[in-house]
C-alpha cells in the first residue's frame, strides 16, 4: 500500500511540475509577443518636404491644372428648362464641344498647418470657357456658339493627410469653400443679339450652379487621386530574390515648416516577410530648409537589403574559366598572365570554375564620409578533368573590404563597389605547396577585376527613392552621416510624361438652372 501510494505521489507531483513547466512556457511564449508587439519600429527611410517643395508645388500643380484642363474632354450636358417670363413652356438645350481655354490663378498658396494638414489658397482667379449650344422650344429652334468668362474665383480648404491599414498614403479634404463671383456669356449666331439682350440674366443662375458644384468637383478629383494612392505598390518585388517594403509607418507628421513621413524601408526575402533578426534604430534628419526635399536612408535599411539578399542566396556565384576571361578583358590588361600563374600552380590542363559564396551577410558601416561593405566569403576553385566529376582543387575564406560609391540617376539610388583591401585566411586544402600571399594577389587581382565589375553591373539596376508621380530629382547632393545617408534634393515636374487626367462631376453641373425650374421635355 505505501509502494503505491508513494508511486500515486511520484506520479502527481511529475503531472504538476510537467503543468507548472507546460504553464511557465506559455507565460514565456505570451511574453516574447508582448515584447515583440510592443517594439518600437523605427523607420528605415525619413522623406521631409520643406516650403520650398510646397511653393513649387503650387507652380507645377497649376501648370499641371491648366494642361489638363485644356485636354480635358468634358461630357455635353444636356436638359430642359421653362422660360416663365417668356411664356415658354420649355426649351430643350444642349451644349457640346465645351472647352476651356484659359485659366489663371495668381494668387494662390500653400501652407503647413501644423499637427493638422495642408491649408491651400486662391483667390482672384479667371477661366474663359467656350462651348456650342443647341435650343429647341415650341416656338423656334436654333445653333451657335457661346463664350463664358469667369471671375473672381475663390477657394480655401485643408488637405488632411493620414495613412491606412496597408500603409498607404491618404487625403481627405476638409473645410471646403468655394466662389465664383463673376460670370459673363457672351452667345454668337444668327439671333446672338437677341440672345445677348437677355444674357444678364442667365448669368445669375450659372454662378449659383457653379458655386453648389465646384467643391463637390474638387472633392470627387481628392477622392480620385485617394483611389490611385491605394494602388501604389508599398511592397515591390525588386529582383528574383528580394521585395522592398516602402509602407508608411504612420501619419504624416506636420510642423511650421514641414511634413515628415516615415517609410518602413525594409528588404525581405522572396520567400519569408519575416523582419531581419536585429532591431531597426532612430535616426533623426538635419534642421535644414535649402533643398525641397530631404531623403535619409538608414543603415538598417542597408543591412537589411544585405540579409535578405544573403539568405535568398544572391550572393553565391560559380564563374567558368571563359566568363572569367570575358570580365577580366574588358576591366584590365595581362588576364592571359593571371590565368598561365593559376595553372602554374595547379599544373592544369583543363578548364576550371571559381565558386565564391558569402559566408554571412556583407557588413554595412554608413561614418561620416565613408560608406563600407566587408564582405566575408569562401572561394573554391573546381575542376572537372574529362569523364570524371568536379573536384575541388583549394578552397579558402577571405573578407573584401569595399567602399561604396553613391550617384543618384533618375528616381534611383545607384551604388557602386571599388576594393579596398583582400585579406584571405590558410587554404582548406591538402597541397602543402601553396603560396598563400602569392595566391592572394592572383585572387584580389580577379576580385578586383573580375568579380566586382559585375557586381557593379547587378547594382546598376539601383534602389527606387520615394518620389511622386512624374516628379524628378534635380540639384541632388549625397551625404554620408553617422549611420545614415541623407540625400538633398529639388524637384521637377516632368510636363513630357502624358497622362490623362480625371475630373469627375462636370457631368451634374446644370449651367442653365436654379430660378428657372426644370421640366421634362415632352
Amino acid at each position: 500500500m505505501d509502494g503505491r501510494m508513494e508511486g500515486w505521489m511520484d506520479g502527481w507531483m511529475d503531472g504538476i511540475h510537467m503543468k507548472m513547466a507546460q504553464v511557465l512556457w506559455g507565460y514565456f511564449l505570451l511574453w516574447n509577443f508582448y515584447i515583440s508587439s510592443t517594439q518600437t519600429i523605427y523607420p528605415g527611410i525619413k522623406a521631409r518636404a520643406t516650403q520650398r517643395a510646397l511653393d513649387y508645388g503650387v507652380q507645377a500643380g497649376i501648370e499641371m491644372i491648366e494642361q489638363m484642363a485644356k485636354e480635358r474632354n468634358i461630357p455635353d450636358l444636356k436638359g430642359s428648362e421653362s422660360l416663365e417670363f417668356l411664356k415658354i413652356d420649355y426649351v430643350n438645350y444642349n451644349f457640346t464641344n465645351i472647352k476651356i481655354h484659359a485659366l489663371s490663378f495668381p494668387n494662390t498658396s500653400l501652407a503647413f498647418v501644423p499637427g493638422v494638414g495642408i491649408k491651400a489658397l486662391t483667390n482672384h482667379g479667371m477661366a474663359n470657357i467656350s462651348t456650342n449650344w443647341e435650343v429647341k422650344s415650341p416656338l423656334f429652334q436654333d445653333t451657335g456658339g457661346a463664350d463664358l468668362f469667369l471671375s473672381g474665383v475663390y477657394f480655401t480648404g485643408l488637405l488632411i493627410l493620414t495613412r491606412n491599414d496597408f500603409g498607404h498614403p491618404t487625403l481627405q479634404l476638409q473645410d471646403c469653400y468655394s466662389q465664383v463671383s463673376h460670370a459673363h456669356v457672351s452667345f454668337s449666331g444668327e439671333l446672338s443679339v437677341l440672345y445677348n439682350s437677355f444674357a444678364e440674366p442667365m448669368e445669375k443662375p450659372i454662378l449659383k450652379n457653379l458655386n453648389e458644384m465646384l467643391c463637390p468637383i474638387i472633392t470627387g478629383e481628392v477622392e480620385a487621386l485617394n483611389a490611385n494612392l491605394s494602388m501604389l505598390e508599398v511592397l515591390t518585388k525588386m529582383d528574383n530574390y528580394t521585395l522592398l517594403d516602402f509602407s508608411l509607418l504612420n501619419a504624416p507628421e506636420i510642423t511650421e515648416n514641414n511634413i515628415d513621413l516615415d517609410l518602413k524601408g525594409v528588404f525581405y526575402p522572396l520567400e519569408n516577410l519575416a523582419d531581419p533578426p536585429f532591431p531597426s534604430v532612430p535616426f533623426v534628419l538635419p534642421e535644414r530648409s535649402d533643398s525641397m526635399l530631404y531623403i535619409g536612408i538608414s543603415e538598417y535599411f542597408f543591412k537589411s537589403a544585405s540579409f535578405a539578399y544573403f539568405t535568398a542566396g544572391a550572393f553565391n556565384v560559380t564563374l567558368s574559366t571563359k566568363e572569367i576571361s570575358s570580365h577580366l578583358v574588358q576591366n584590365s590588361q595581362g588576364v592571359g598572365n593571371v590565368l598561365s600563374r593559376i595553372a602554374e600552380i595547379y599544373i592544369l590542363s583543363q578548364p576550371f570554375m571559381i565558386r565564391i559564396m558569402a559566408t554571412a551577410p556583407p557588413v554595412i558601416n554608413l561614418l561620416p564620409g565613408n560608406f563600407t561593405l566587408d564582405i566575408p566569403a569562401s572561394i573554391v576553385i573546381l575542376t572537372q578533368p574529362e569523364n570524371s566529376t568536379v573536384e575541388t582543387i583549394v578552397s579558402m575564406d577571405f573578407v573584401a573590404s569595399t567602399s561604396v560609391g553613391l550617384v543618384i540617376l533618375g528616381q534611383r539610388l545607384i551604388c557602386s563597389l571599388s576594393l579596398n583591401r583582400f585579406r584571405l585566411t590558410l587554404p582548406k586544402s591538402s597541397r602543402s605547396n601553396i603560396e598563400v600571399l602569392r595566391f592572394e594577389n592572383i585572387l584580389s587581382f580577379i576580385i578586383h577585376f573580375g568579380i566586382l565589375p559585375l557586381a557593379n553591373a547587378k547594382l546598376q539596376q539601383g534602389f527606387p527613392l520615394p518620389n511622386p508621380h512624374k516628379i524628378s530629382f534635380v540639384n541632388s547632393d549625397i551625404e554620408v552621416l553617422e549611420h545614415f545617408l541623407l540625400i538633398s534634393t529639388d524637384l521637377r515636374y516632368e510636363t513630357s510624361l502624358k497622362q490623362q487626367p480625371s475630373f469627375h462631376g462636370w457631368e451634374g453641373l446644370n449651367l442653365i438652372s436654379g430660378q428657372w425650374s426644370g421640366n421634362s421635355a415632352p
